[in-house]
């Protein structure tokens, strides 16, 4: 149990700056996960997919550069998946989706954090699969069994919205111990809740606690007695590729040192922060945050 298994897509961002320039970098939500915890210094075990080619060779570079360890064979796929994502003026990123989701068997092993996220907990064929190897994993630990940690980081233009992606979500964060979810997935998910009523929805589905990002507006943490809440890091934001999945790498690395939630708030933003100061998904390493 001296790992963190994160479960995801991986995949290769075609990246068009706000001048017209398009750069191809590896990343997907789950392969940012694994690297920024590798890069805080954790041992981190990836069950993910990708083609081998050209860009799926690029994510194995890319993955093996930073000590990511594949807990899975990743070439279960006829080609790698891409996002094309187009910056804006403010930093902002807009993405469309080639990508398919699936990943091979697994291992008995139990770890001690499980980490999912995004579009690989969701989209079919592989989400019915993530939920199986949480249950799997959950019931295999006993006493021990792993910490559980979900990014809802909703994807629509690639999973749709409605009752179907409400329910997939919610399977996930029935199996969770934390949930995170920023201002804008609760709103694609619950559109007419508020944003307290939303985070308290999931809670109540049996998450201790239920982490929403806001952004420059900072992060709060809704979990037992009052929310608490905590101010963004100021920074110069060049892109916003890759934040939120940092932000959730200092979440489990923060729960890992058995941090109180305040203390994992403010690690978790400060990572996020040198991550949006430079280009594409480019986590800090542990020396960058002191």
């Amino acid at each position: 149990m001296t790992y963190v298994l994160v479960v995801g897509e991986s995949l290769v961002d075609v990246v068009t700056d706000a001048g017209g320039t398009t750069v191809e970098r590896p990343g997907g939500s789950a392969a940012n996960v694994a690297v920024a915890l590798a890069r805080l210094g954790r041992r981190a075990r990836f069950v993910t997919s990708y083609a081998d080619d050209e860009r799926g060779r690029s994510v194995a570079a890319h993955l093996a550069g930073s000590g990511v360890e594949l807990a899975t064979d990743p070439h279960v796929l006829g080609r790698t998946s891409s996002a094309a994502a187009t910056i804006g003026a403010d930093g902002s990123a807009s993405y469309v989706f080639d990508l398919d989701w699936r990943f091979g068997p697994v291992g008995e092993e139990t770890p001690r954090f499980v980490h999912v996220c995004s579009i690989g907990a969701v989209l079919e064929p592989g989400a019915d699969d993530v939920l199986a190897l949480l249950d799997r994993l959950v019931a295999a630990g006993g006493a021990d069994r792993p910490t559980v940690t979900y990014d809802v980081n909703a994807r629509p233009a690639i999973t749709g919205t409605g009752p179907e992606v409400v329910g997939r979500v919610e399977a996930v964060a029935r199996r969770a111990d934390v949930v995170k979810a920023s201002d804008e997935d609760l709103a694609v998910l619950y559109p007419t809740f508020g944003l307290a009523e939303a985070a308290g929805h999931l809670r109540s589905l049996g998450p201790r606690a239920v982490v929403v990002t806001r952004g420059e507006g900072g992060a709060t943490w809704f979990g037992d007695g009052e929310p608490l809440s905590v101010a963004a890091t100021p920074v110069t934001v060049v892109d916003t590729i890759g934040a939120g999945d940092t932000f959730s790498a200092g979440i489990v690395d923060a729960l890992w040192d058995g941090l109180d939630p305040a203390a994992t708030l403010a690690h978790a933003a400060r990572a996020a922060a040198v991550t949006v100061s430079r280009p594409g998904a480019d986590p800090p390493t542990r020396a960058e945050l002191g």
